[in-house]
């Protein structure tokens, strides 16, 4: 677990996530019984949790609306122990994301009602207080719910701080493409990876590696369920299976975990693959919890990732060599 004394800034959504699941088999264009669930999520707000509880300090920049939900979410946000530094917006609605799952917690439809965040993290960013922020923080987590010209923005103040991103979704993670270059680590699924490299979901590890790569993303995880994932740096191209959860309780927050953990694990300075581990471990009891952000205490951790095989370690292809190391 990290030190306390090491501290991350989080700008991106935090916002009303409501989750509704099937009782049986999804019929499109029916209606489908089953429960629903609301709570506070987010990108970047989950990973946020996932850091925090893993022992650093963490300030969230966010925005929302002058409503009940928007007071839940600072609710949620104190209760995590996280600081606030969010704008209010009084006239607005706070942002919020529904998804349907069917009975086995895949995601079947989804929608994203977020038009506040495309305005506000710009403003925000504009502030003296932001620079400030960035500048004092090891490193800076954000997720593609900013606008381009806000990613842009936070890209310039955090020269000198390692930028971690997360995609978000296949409609957003082309609004990273302007700023791959100052990125840290980019953390995707296939199916985003495939929309900002224009190529197919199917297409094979070394070709993807070296699509991202043109786009001048130095390093990428890029997950595809319980299926393999690949993740490159600057030294290699690493290929990994992660172990079957013992359930799968719910696939909502799973790749913010693994996001919210390498990045903790890569700001202590612990090695990418090692990194890439972790952040796994973390996905798997997060499949395995019912919750956004899985709880669970070191030994399980433990216990999880001795489940986590190394990963395999492959050349990177040679048509873009990245000479320099983010963090």
């Amino acid at each position: 677990m990290s030190s306390p004394s090491r501290t991350v800034l989080a700008v991106g959504g935090a916002h009303i996530d409501r989750r509704g699941r099937v009782g049986g088999p999804f019929v499109p264009g029916a209606s489908n019984p089953g429960t629903m669930r609301e709570e506070v999520g987010g990108g970047v707000f989950n990973a946020a949790r996932v850091i925090t509880g893993r022992g650093a300090r963490v300030a969230l920049m966010s925005a929302r609306g002058g409503d009940a939900a928007g007071e839940a979410v600072a609710a949620a946000v104190a209760s995590a122990g996280i600081e606030d530094l969010s704008g209010v917006y009084l006239d607005r609605t706070t942002a919020s994301y529904t998804a349907i799952l069917d009975a086995d917690g895949d995601v079947v439809a989804a929608l994203a009602d977020m038009a506040l965040y495309d305005a506000a993290f710009d403003r925000q960013l504009r502030r003296a207080s932001a620079r400030e922020r960035v500048a004092a923080a090891d490193a800076v987590l954000c997720d593609a719910n900013l606008s381009a010209a806000a990613l842009d923005r936070l890209a310039g103040l955090a020269a000198g701080t390692p930028l971690y991103a997360i995609a978000i979704s296949p409609a957003k993670v082309g609004r990273l493409t302007p700023v791959a270059d100052r990125l840290a680590c980019v953390f995707m699924n296939r199916r985003e990876a495939a929309a900002l490299t224009a190529t197919a979901a199917d297409t094979p590890p070394q070709a993807l590696v070296a699509a991202l790569r043109a786009t001048g993303l130095a390093r990428a995880v890029v997950t595809a369920g319980g299926d393999e994932l690949i993740a490159f740096d600057d030294r290699a191209l690493y290929r990994l299976t992660p172990p079957p959860p013992r359930r799968i309780a719910d696939v909502t927050g799973a790749g913010d975990a693994l996001a919210g953990t390498m990045v903790d694990s890569l700001t202590a300075k612990i090695p990418f693959a090692e990194a890439l581990r972790c952040g796994v471990a973390a996905a798997v009891l997060c499949l395995e919890s019912r919750a956004t952000v899985a709880d669970y205490d070191a030994q399980t951790f433990a216990q999880t990732l001795a489940r986590v095989p190394p990963a395999a370690s492959l050349p990177l292809p040679q048509d873009r060599m990245v000479s320099h190391d983010p963090a």
